[in-house]
């Protein structure tokens, strides 16, 4: 927390003037919501497809890519559709994607050579949200090697809605381009054509088909299961297989695989139900391209074809590009043209992982939310699924992780926030919108059967009483600074809109670039917004206050006051719910463990909310909350020195209980050390200021050449065990250390400042020389980073808070 937020604070509740939207304020803030969400329907990506879009609600349609290489039989067997680790790409992800309407891919996908590029663009218009286009482009990566690749793309429906190919049927298969057509309840009325590019190349020699047409098939399959499509094609593809191979040639198939494994051509439908699933497969030879056109028959606006479709992505990749030169500039900070095109991907894969989740969750409800754990300890599970829910979400990796987390999302949209500020906030005010009624929200969102499918079951089920740190209220701050920052003149005004009520509102479109700054540009909007998020933050805020507080009274502690704070969920050497999961701690763990880390967050969260209560209180009837947290967070922060700062390690600890039953710190200098610090907790002139620095720049125990260890070098526990936050660099918690150097002690007199200036510059050039050159070497970023060799460990591409890597090249904190 900046030290002059207070000031900011008193400035930023004199400039909202006086509460309430005017009717054309209201009128532009439902125009605004209206386009921003039809923008989403189609310019987000499922987020663990190579390929896809994501559905916004139960009754949508969902597309998808999928290709093998035909010139072998193992091919077949390694079809690509969900991002997989596994799979051995060379390298795969977003190099440009604008978050709404423009998106550019490549897949490096060297089993199979072949290199793929994806290009996305929408268009809209009409009420069903306009028309949008891919362009698909593969050519082999090797010249000299057989280069045979069959490409499929799907659609399904889930819920309510029909499709049929218009196209003349043939069992031979379809000519170019194939026409399909349907309706939505959402979506209303579409058309889809696919079509050839003119220099394909294609096999000619088929069993009872042409291969130089488009080989389809209509399947219907139960409801919520179209996300299963891979498995539903490749066995029918394996079964069409099995139908033409003949007694006596089945080396055939081994020789030929491209004419056995293909669609069959026909409509599968039983019981009087329709299809809902429609596969198209191409099979090319050497280069190709080919393009996906749908268009909503309610667009006003002139109908997108493939001829305009090239026209519109070259448009919109010069937009993208002025933008992210704009946004970021990195050019002027000197950075070259081939970092900067790693920053675009940075962003880009961040922004391609968005996606709409919907489904029931796996929560365990039969616990008193204030029994200890350790009462119930070997107690069944009594999981059960919840009514179905939808959520917005970022996502960590799309390969490993493609689901929403708590402890990850505030992470993601301080990057996002400052790219597109009101996308941002949609995903923010979704996940505010997921807490309950008791102020809990699951930390882990696992919503519905394609989502479950990627998590063990023995971490499925969430528990209400399970916390875990609440960075939304990082990506939250960064907002109200970035609206206090725009609004500093006073005038309540649209950065260059002009304010004539109805018109302006009417006059709005998804093609404006307002529409990425609304909530920023127009105060009375932002105002708004923080009003509506406010009850919710407070009641969570509540609830981490009731279900995480720690006892004091029964270990021989004397705090002057109440506030003390541990992580429910403990286990012997591990503590998930802080997100630091292996992180060494007091061992057993007991019910007299207090946290530092977690008191640290409970301080920061609780001047935030201060800060918005003041904001937004201009007929004082928030006044008592006000007060409240003025006296709470000075409690918190007396007690973060009383009961966590150890004079003998010089560093904030977590405490445990001796043998005696007393509690006495436990110290593992670490990324629990740097909290205080890193959320701008501690004044410029605090001597512990200066301990924690000169722990961050000694090489025995935080630093390292390429960022900061998550546990000191010295630490007995430091490299044993899962290593996982025990050695290993993560940038999340690196970048918040930046931030905190940038925003509160390098640019603040003070005996520490010019100690300040010198570890932020090195440890920002050394973590940028990092990642970058790892990724250079890779194709990848990765979830942690080797604090002895710099190499890149664990999960990749893990684009979720790595890619806060731009906003330190950037300097935006």
């Amino acid at each position: 927390m900046r030290l002059l937020w207070f000031c900011i604070v008193v400035l930023f509740s004199s400039l909202l003037g006086t509460w309430g939207l005017t009717p054309s304020d209201q009128l532009l803030k439902e125009r605004v919501e209206e386009n921003t969400n039809s923008s989403l329907l189609w310019g987000t990506y499922r987020p663990n497809l190579y390929f896809g879009t994501r559905p916004r609600t139960p009754d949508s349609l969902m597309t998808g890519l999928m290709w093998f290489d035909a010139s072998h039989f193992q091919g077949f067997q390694r079809m690509r559709h969900a991002c997989e680790q596994g799979d051995g790409l060379a390298g795969y992800g977003y190099q440009k994607h604008d978050g709404r309407a423009f998106a550019k891919q490549h897949l490096n996908d060297e089993p199979s050579n072949v290199e793929i590029t994806t290009e996305f663009i929408k268009v809209p218009g009409g009420k069903e949200g306009g028309d949008w286009g891919v362009r698909i482009h593969g050519k082999p990566i090797h010249s000299h090697l057989p280069a045979m690749t069959s490409v499929l793309f799907y659609f399904g429906l889930e819920g309510e809605g029909s499709m049929d190919i218009t196209s003349r049927m043939s069992s031979k298969g379809l000519a170019s381009p194939v026409k399909l057509e349907g309706d939505t309840p959402d979506l209303g009325d579409f058309e889809v054509e696919v079509i050839d590019g003119l220099l394909n190349d294609h096999p000619r020699q088929g069993l009872d088909q042409d291969l130089t047409k488009t080989q389809w098939v209509g399947l219907q399959v139960p409801e919520g299961n179209v996300w299963r499509a891979k498995e539903v094609l490749h066995e029918h593809m394996m079964q069409s297989a099995r139908k033409k191979v003949q007694p006596g040639q089945e080396d055939d198939l081994f020789s030929h695989p491209h004419m056995y494994f293909t669609l069959e051509n026909r409509l599968v439908e039983e019981n009087d139900e329709i299809a809902n699933l429609y596969a198209f497969q191409k099979v090319f030879n050497g280069e190709f391209q080919f393009d996906v056109i749908y268009r909503s028959t309610a667009s006003n606006d002139a109908k997108l074809t493939s001829e305009t479709l090239g026209e519109w992505l070259s448009v919109k990749e010069k937009d993208f590009d002025a933008r992210f030169d704009a946004t970021f500039g990195l050019k002027e900070k000197g950075f070259s043209q081939e970092q900067v095109q790693f920053g675009q991907s940075l962003l880009s894969n961040l922004v391609g992982g968005l996606g709409y989740f919907h489904g029931a969750s796996v929560v365990d409800r039969s616990h008193p939310p204030m029994q200890d754990e350790e009462s119930f300890a070997g107690e069944p599970i009594r999981a059960q699924l919840t009514s179905p829910q939808s959520l917005f979400t970022a996502t960590p990796s799309r390969s490993f992780f493609p689901r929403g987390f708590y402890w990850d999302e505030g992470f993601h949209q301080m990057l996002l926030g400052n790219w597109d500020n009101d996308l941002s906030l949609n995903v923010i005010k979704s996940w505010v919108n997921a807490i309950d009624e008791n102020g809990w929200v699951a930390r882990e969102q696992i919503l519905g059967d394609e989502a479950r499918s990627k998590v063990p079951a023995e971490f499925q089920t969430q528990f209400p009483h399970y916390a875990n740190p609440p960075t939304l209220y990082l990506a939250i701050k960064q907002y109200v600074d970035r609206l206090t920052s725009k609004h500093q003149t006073g005038k309540k005004q649209m950065a260059g809109l002009p304010i004539n009520g109805q018109q302006v509102a009417m006059d709005l479109t998804l093609d404006d670039p307002h529409m990425t700054s609304m909530y920023l540009d127009h105060l009375a909007l932002g105002q708004d917004w923080l009003n509506s998020v406010y009850p919710h933050l407070r009641r969570n805020w509540q609830w981490f206050r009731q279900t995480q507080r720690g006892h004091q009274d029964s270990f021989g502690r004397s705090p002057a006051n109440n506030e003390a704070y541990r992580w429910r969920g403990r286990t012997p050497d591990h503590c998930l719910t802080s997100g630091l999961d292996d992180y060494p701690r007091g061992e057993p763990p007991n019910v007299g463990e207090l946290h530092a880390d977690l008191m640290s967050w409970m301080a920061f969260a609780t001047q935030l909310l201060k800060d918005i209560a003041t904001a937004i209180d201009v007929d004082g009837s928030l006044q008592q909350d006000i007060d409240e947290y003025t006296h709470i967070k000075k409690d918190m922060l007396a007690n973060l020195d009383a009961l966590h700062w150890s004079d003998v390690h010089q560093a904030y600890c977590d405490q445990t209980l001796n043998d005696e039953g007393y509690g006495v710190h436990v110290c593992h200098k670490g990324y629990l050390s740097l909290l205080p610090m890193a959320l701008g907790l501690l004044p410029a002139e605090s001597p512990k200021l200066g301990a924690i620095l000169d722990m961050i720049e000694n090489d025995e125990e935080l630093w390292s050449p390429y960022g900061l260890r998550s546990l000191s070098k010295s630490d007995p526990f430091y490299n044993t065990g899962e290593v996982y936050w025990r050695g290993p660099i993560w940038i999340n918690i690196n970048y918040l250390t930046l931030q905190g150097l940038y925003n509160n002690y390098l640019r603040t007199p003070g005996p520490y400042q010019e100690q300040a200036q010198t570890i932020y510059t090195q440890l920002r050039e050394n973590l940028i020389n990092n990642v970058y050159s790892g990724y250079k070497n890779t194709g990848y970023v990765f979830e942690q980073y080797n604090d002895n060799t710099g190499k890149g460990q664990r999960i990749h591409p893990f684009t979720g808070w790595t890619t806060l890597i731009l906003l330190i090249m950037a300097e935006k904190y």
